[in-house]
């Protein structure tokens, strides 16, 4: 399996362990990531509000090095921008006036070949079976809640490869790895994204809701697959029990962290010991 790999300013801040255990999980997967030359920001939530054809510009220009990589698909661990490359290449191979306005202004001509993949899908269609082949520490006992977000499997016209309401990609993965998955209400409420730097007061208040019904399911961790929901619900932890009165302590993983882990991978590498919200007793447990 070979993807023309779109990191994502995130991938390389706030999401850095994120990348690091992309990578490692990938590697014992036999999945070559081949990182797009020059890419640039795909203009995650904001460019919604600027310009229609900027907000497709932005991850256009980057499809369009894409394709001339000759790889065919283009995978990206964010989920945002997972979002603005899928709807940007639907309109762009679906609508002909947009698709020659969008060349004109990032003067690189995208043609419309790829296919888009989220790091969710494209881990997520592996055979289970060789999945199963790299799992040397089964996270045997551990319950996970799996929060997807509001943008990973939504809308369905753009996204398509999960269920909207009920999406099971990372949940089937948890499983492979042996975790204990929970069927909850929450894991595709929004977790306030960008509101958390913007308007900390509304996100808090979402925050909330998704950490207590995951805890009140009984999970030991959440794990994510959008370096935003991380930020949110593992950081923002302490300002929802600064302004809440609430205690929560409860790990937040990149999905591709556990996996790591499960698959015998250091949690060094897999930039377990960088999180805000303490990770020591999954690591004793299971690394």
């Amino acid at each position: 399996m070979r993807y023309a790999y779109f990191p994502g300013c995130s991938y390389h801040g706030t999401g850095k362990e994120y990348e690091a255990s992309t990578h490692a999980v990938a590697k014992k997967l036999g999945m070559e990531l081949v990182t797009i030359p020059d890419w640039s920001c795909c203009g995650a939530t904001a460019s919604h509000g600027k310009s229609h054809l900027l907000n497709i510009a932005l991850p256009a220009r980057s499809l369009a090095i894409a394709e001339g990589m000759g790889i065919g698909e283009v995978t990206t661990g964010c989920a945002a921008c997972y979002q603005q490359l899928a709807h940007a290449n639907k309109r762009m191979t679906e609508n002909e006036e947009i698709r020659n306005k969008v060349n004109k202004i990032t003067g690189k001509e995208y043609k419309g070949t790829l296919k888009v993949k989220s790091l969710v899908e494209a881990i997520g269609i592996v055979d289970p079976e060789d999945i199963k082949a790299q799992i040397v520490k089964p996270l045997t006992g551990l319950k996970v809640a799996a929060y997807y977000g509001c943008l990973l499997v939504r809308p369905p016209e753009i996204t398509g490869f999960d269920d909207p309401e009920n999406p099971m990609f990372m949940d089937n993965m948890m499983k492979l790895a042996g975790a204990e998955t929970l069927d909850w209400a929450h894991k595709t409420e929004c977790c306030g994204a960008s509101l958390g730097v913007s308007n900390l007061d509304i996100a808090v208040r979402l925050i909330n809701k998704i950490l207590q019904a995951a805890i009140e399911k009984g999970a030991d961790c959440m794990v994510v697959a959008c370096p935003f929901c991380h930020l949110n619900l593992d950081y923002h932890q302490k300002s929802v029990n600064k302004q809440l009165g609430t205690n929560y302590d409860i790990p937040v993983f990149y999905f591709t962290e556990l996996l790591g882990l499960a698959m015998g991978i250091s949690p060094d590498e897999l930039g377990l010991k960088t999180h805000f919200t303490e990770t020591q007793k999954i690591m004793n447990q299971f690394g």
